[in-house]
């Protein structure tokens, strides 16, 4: 079956099974079947998905907004990676930093633990393509936004919304000199993952 088929036979299954676990659903969580219907059957389409350790705005709004996309326009939205640890995403860019030969090089792609929205729970690296899109068009209502130009999949949580840079490295800006008494700046911007664990990784 060509992908594309088998991706629309997919979703359409999905939501066939989301209709019915509603009433299993009323029974659990009246007032909210729909909702949690919703989130079971798009647990049971993307088995991968973990949505631990997601801060707690980012992780309603997410579920919320793709609830959304679900009962309102039938559109899918799977969660490929969400919440990492320091560890792995120092892992990551040190990964990366091997791949493209340089520090430079890899924030375009993957950013250290301190700067990564990933590492602080508000950024959501999401699939599939189209889901992206849905979200891209509606997402600010729930305050999700795509922060990159070279990560379709990758959004943040954010009270206001962001400019959108060209790729995560953009963040930084150029470099500035540091006066010799002043404290060096701190902070940085969120980053993205791999839809694969191979070259599509993000920040």
């Amino acid at each position: 079956m060509p992908p594309a088929l088998r991706a629309r036979v997919l979703a359409m299954v999905t939501r066939l099974i989301g209709v019915l676990l509603v009433p299993i659903a009323l029974c659990r969580a009246p007032g909210r079947a729909r909702f949690v219907a919703c989130q079971w059957a798009l647990g049971l389409r993307f088995p991968a998905e973990d949505l631990r350790g997601l801060a707690t705005e980012a992780l309603a709004a997410f579920t919320h907004a793709r609830a959304e996309a679900f009962w309102r326009d039938g559109q899918l939205i799977g969660l490929t990676s969400g919440y990492r640890d320091a560890t792995e995403q120092a892992r990551m860019f040190a990964a990366e930093v091997r791949r493209t030969g340089s520090v430079a090089a890899a924030r375009r792609r993957v950013l250290p633990p301190r700067e990564s929205g990933h590492v602080r729970g508000i950024a959501v690296d999401v699939r599939p393509r189209e889901g992206a899109r849905w979200l891209e068009r509606h997402g600010g209502r729930y305050g999700l936004y795509r922060v990159y130009d070279n990560e379709w999949w990758h959004f943040e949580y954010r009270v206001v919304e962001p400019v959108r840079l060209p790729h995560p490295a953009a963040a930084a800006g150029p470099p500035r000199a540091v006066p010799p008494c002043a404290a060096p700046p701190t902070g940085g911007a969120g980053g993205p993952r791999a839809m694969s664990r191979s070259r599509r990784t993000a920040s």
